[in-house]
Parts: C-alpha cells; structure tokens; sequence
C-alpha cells in the first residue's frame, strides 16, 4: 500500500537494520525519532532527511520547511541542507530551475545554506523525486527516552493544516461546493504556516521530547511516540484544535482530519510544572498552544496511523 510504513513494519523490515553501533550517535532511527544527535567535538550535530511526495505546488518550500521542522524539533537550529532533485525529463530544465529557486528563497528567510546535494533528469519516473537532508546544532538531547509518566502533551498550531494546504493548491476543484473563493484562498495560504522553528525554539528548553506531525497526521505522532516510550495517553476531551474549515472540508469528503499530514503542528512533551511558563513564553510571541493530555503507565492507545491525504487527491 503506498505511502509511510506502518510502525510494526518498519521497526522489523527496516530499524533493525543499523549499521555498525558508535558511541558517538546518541540518537539513531526509531519510531518517532525524525533525527539522528550525534556527538562532535563542539556539541551534538543533528541530521534529518525527508522528501516530499504529496504536494507538486511549493514543493520547494515544503521541503525545506518539512526537513528544517525536525531538527527544530531535537532543540536544534537548521544550518545546512542538501537537495537531490531526480526530475521526468519531460518536465525540463525550468521545473528544476523553479525548484531550486523556491528551495534558495526559503533556505535564505530560514538563514540555511544550501550545501550540495544531486540533480539529473531522468526517463525513469513520471512525477519528481524531491529531497532534502538538513543539519544543525544543538546542545539539547529532547527523545522519546526522556518521556516520562505524567508527562503532559501540549500542541501548537491545528490539525491537517499541511493537508488542508496541499489539497487547496493541488485540487482546488474539491473544494469549491465547500468554500467560497476567499476561504480558500485563505486555505492557501496555510502553506505559509508549516514552520514549527519558532515555537520549537521557545518550548525546547521545557520539553523531554518535540515532534512535528507529517504523514499519519496528530494520530499517526502520537501513535508512534506512544510505542517509542512505551505508555499510554489520557487525552482532555475537545482539546485537540481544529480549525473550523478543516471540520467543515472533514464532513463533506469524509476524512479524520486526526489523520491528515500536518507539518505546521508542533508537539511538545514536558513536566506538568513547566507548562504554564512554556505556555505563557508562547503567548508573548503570539503563539497559540493546547495541552491535549498527558503520558499515563496504561500502554493501551488506539489510534490509526493511516494517511488521509492520498485518498482525498484521488477523489
């Protein structure tokens, strides 16, 4: 079936599979764990690499944004990218040129420097491959081990709002019996919203862990950080944010909005005694947040980790 791997899948068929064990990687792949820490002699270096499949318009951005978010997410500042670009011929020279250009504007807004990466085109593929690999520093070691019980779960941003983005920009005719003209221009422009690099950088000193919701969306982050750490979660009824738009498009085209990819979405696990000063820290920058419940010993947690958004951009 296309798309993410299920957790139980991918631990067996591809996280066993690690290489030669070093002292120096404090962090490697697991379920939940969207970047590597490795130890350097100036502090712990993090790496993370990501494409992007879903979108075709501003995929450039997207994928600077979908890689620079889970270094944030490790406490780290994205520093460096690398971009491979395997292009159809048929698209040509230009889509590569309006790539990279799309890549460059964004890299420079986020004071990330493109180091290298790879570019061909090929008869090969019908759509892109688009890539990216991001590096950065940080003296923070924030992982799924750091969980502990009582931990509470606090969220900035909404549910779906990287789905709701795409499906606007991809297959705008879905939802013009759903909304006027103006709304969704505004939907739109929610992929102007997808980076988590501010409010990460605000909660990384409060958090044990930080992650970014992408494909599986909010259930599918939860599902694998619930795995990872090995508890459960007690969720507050109704805390979950979900804009008003993306309940009405929910209703109409039948989806979980739980379920769709949501870059742009920030969660963040931490102490019950620091959520009030992380959350009053957040409000001075403007930054909305809720806190949807906390890590429980239960390790029971039913949540489906499937991808909305492939069957929607079918319809």
């Amino acid at each position: 079936m296309p798309g993410k791997l299920q957790p139980d899948i991918l631990k067996h068929k591809v996280l066993d599979y690690t290489g030669a064990s070093r002292p120096d990687l404090l962090v490697g792949g697991g379920l939940g764990e969207d970047a590597a820490l490795i130890r350097v002699n100036e502090g712990i270096l993090v790496a993370a690499s990501d494409p992007v499949t879903g979108a075709v318009k501003n995929a450039g951005s997207l994928l600077v944004h979908v890689n620079a978010n889970d270094l944030a997410c490790k406490g780290a500042d994205p520093s460096w990218m690398i971009v491979t670009l395997i292009v159809p011929d048929k698209m040509g020279e230009n889509f590569i040129e309006s790539i990279m250009k799309e890549i460059h504007d964004t890299c420079k807004g986020l004071n990330i420097a493109i180091a290298g990466g790879h570019t061909e085109l090929t008869d090969k593929y019908d759509s892109p491959v688009i890539s990216g690999t991001m590096l950065g520093m940080t003296k923070y070691e924030l992982s799924t081990k750091r969980i502990h019980e009582g931990d509470m779960i606090l969220l900035t941003g909404h549910a779906g709002l990287e789905g709701m983005s795409i499906i606007a920009n991809d297959r705008e005719d879905l939802f013009r019996d759903i909304f006027t003209r103006e709304q969704i221009n505004t939907i739109k422009c929610w992929g102007n919203d997808l980076s988590v690099i501010k409010p990460a950088e605000i909660l990384r000193e409060f958090s044990h862990y930080m992650h970014d919701p992408t494909e599986g969306g909010l259930n599918g982050a939860l599902y694998e950080t619930s795995g990872a750490c090995g508890m459960g979660i007690e969720f507050i009824d109704g805390a979950i944010p979900v804009h008003e738009f993306t309940r009405r498009a929910a209703e109409r085209l039948n989806f979980d909005p739980l379920n769709l990819i949501s870059s742009g979405m920030l969660v963040a696990v931490m102490p019950p005694e620091k959520v009030n000063q992380a959350q009053e820290k957040l409000s001075a920058s403007n930054i909305e947040s809720s806190v949807i419940g906390k890590f429980t010993s239960e390790k029971k947690i039913s949540l489906s980790t499937h991808e909305e958004l492939w069957g929607i951009l079918a319809k």
